[in-house]
């Protein structure tokens, strides 16, 4: 494989278009969530009476897998990655509808279909592809005046809004909404639906409180800790205490052994107390990095699509990062929501491994003018 810089192959022209610091950051989160899937889980899998390395060795094989899809869908052009998502976006609201039908129910939700002996969450790739459909439908507004692109993009929207509730899974909502918001926003928002999409979301939040039990607990305990369960955050917050600025040492945490989401929800803490408030912040830097470097290349974008699919993209991958670690600190209510390429599971990796892939495919210099510059 040649990788010099006048190269015409693959992987040359590949190596010398993607944005490497980027790159660089989303590798190392994998590394990171690796060991600490590793040190998090021989825990929950013993309490659950599976084997001490069940978790291990699905996470590393999920994580294999996802760094091939990052990789190979970082390849493609920006009409095949637009395919990609619309074929995604397609097969997941398919699959979104058998989801009242022939899902399993987990803790009062319906949110994962078997495929194949797989558990499957098809909001999760659901997620990415949205973010590509959307920007699609905003570009063709502005290349085709006569085409309806904001009544299809609120239908869409909502559309999607309800197969959610359905389940309900109201921390997806958020991160969609939030995404959807920001992307509206940049395709040129008019000033009435900024002033009314603040009084929406309040709206949309007052009801979930009132409609959703789950939701009302979680609120509640989190205003009023003595009027709710709030054992694994407090446990949760116990491991950063205990962690200190360099953290207890690899394999020596105590709190994971009593925390049942230590590798999903709560794996920000396993950090915190066996490696430390250092590695916590190189965590919050590495997320921090990927999402203010996109947005700041963003600012230089000319095309229209571009800055708008990846704009969607890093704020779902942002605001995902944020709630994660805000639950953690008990700075925002339980979520049940994973942190990406660093909790357990399958779906989640996979399906941020895609997005991620297309903000990179997305995101590549033009190979002609890198050619230029280098020669």
């Amino acid at each position: 494989m040649k990788l010099d810089r006048t190269s015409t192959g693959v992987m040359g022209r590949w190596w010398w278009t993607v944005d490497r610091p980027t790159l660089l950051a989303l590798f190392t989160l994998i590394c990171i969530g690796a060991v600490l899937v590793t040190a998090s889980s021989p825990a929950v899998a013993v309490r659950i009476g599976v084997d001490p390395f069940h978790f291990i060795h699905r996470q590393h094989l999920f994580l294999v897998l996802s760094v091939l899809v990052m990789f190979i869908v970082s390849l493609q052009s920006p009409q095949t990655v637009r395919r990609l998502a619309m074929i995604g976006f397609t097969v997941s609201i398919v699959l979104m509808l058998f989801l009242p039908f022939m899902g399993a129910e987990t803790k009062g939700a319906r949110r994962w279909l078997t495929l194949f002996g797989t558990s499957v969450q098809p909001s999760e790739f659901l997620k990415p592809c949205m973010a590509v459909v959307i920007a699609w439908i905003f570009h063709l507004r502005e290349s085709h005046p006569g085409f309806p692109g904001w009544r299809v993009a609120i239908g869409l929207y909502l559309f999607v809004v309800l197969l959610l509730l359905i389940q309900p899974d109201i921390g997806m909502v958020i991160t969609i909404s939030a995404m959807w918001a920001l992307q509206f926003f940049l395709a040129g928002l008019p000033l009435i639906w900024i002033v009314l999409l603040p009084f929406g979301g309040a709206a949309g939040l007052f009801g979930a409180y009132h409609i959703f039990s789950h939701v009302r607990k979680r609120i509640d305990s989190f205003l009023d800790p003595a009027s709710g369960d709030n054992y694994q955050v407090e446990k949760s917050l116990e491991a950063f205490s205990n962690g200190g600025w360099f953290g207890l040492g690899p394999g020596e945490g105590k709190v994971k052994l009593l925390l049942p989401d230590s590798h999903t929800d709560f794996v920000f803490a396993v950090a915190c107390e066996e490696f430390g408030l250092i590695a916590c912040l190189l965590i919050l830097f590495l997320f921090g990095f990927i999402v203010v470097r996109g947005m700041v290349r963003m600012m230089k974008e000319k095309d229209f699509f571009t800055l708008i699919a990846v704009s969607g993209l890093l704020a779902q991958f942002g605001i995902q990062a944020l709630i994660n670690m805000g639950v953690a600190v008990n700075l925002l209510p339980a979520k049940g929501m994973t942190l990406p390429f660093i909790s357990y599971g399958g779906s989640s990796l996979l399906a941020i491994a895609f997005g991620m892939g297309t903000m990179l495919a997305l995101t590549r210099k033009k190979y002609g003018n890198v050619v230029a510059k280098r020669t």
